[in-house]
């Protein structure tokens, strides 16, 4: 069975984004109708990081990241809407670790599949 983890890493102020909000929500297999369902949600930890499962099933998966609020908190972004307001990173897991890291700032942002 799959396990997930996250690091947010704050471009703008170089430092870890701290208190994130995250949901991660699991995408229906193509063909059924099911609507997607949320598997895990909170805010990440001191150091950006978040544990989103470590039992978690093979499938398509969908992590949201609420990068404008983050910035708008922190006095950075005051314009509405932000240019950047959530940012959904999709990907396909099977078995094993993955681990997804997002660099972000108020005004781009990149992933990848960590380790």
């Amino acid at each position: 069975m799959p396990r997930l983890s996250t690091h947010v890493l704050d471009t703008y102020h170089g430092a870890p984004a701290a208190g994130m909000t995250y949901a991660l929500y699991k995408l229906p297999e193509p063909g059924f109708p099911a609507e997607p369902y949320l598997a895990a949600s909170g805010f990440t930890d001191t150091d950006g990081r978040a544990l989103l499962g470590e039992d978690l099933e093979a499938g398509v998966y969908e992590l949201v990241f609420w990068v404008g609020e983050y910035f708008a908190k922190r006095g950075v972004v005051t314009s509405q809407p932000p240019f950047l307001d959530t940012v959904p990173v999709r990907f396909g897991m099977t078995e094993g670790k993955y681990h997804v890291p997002l660099l972000c700032s108020p005004w781009s942002y990149s992933t990848y599949r960590g380790s």
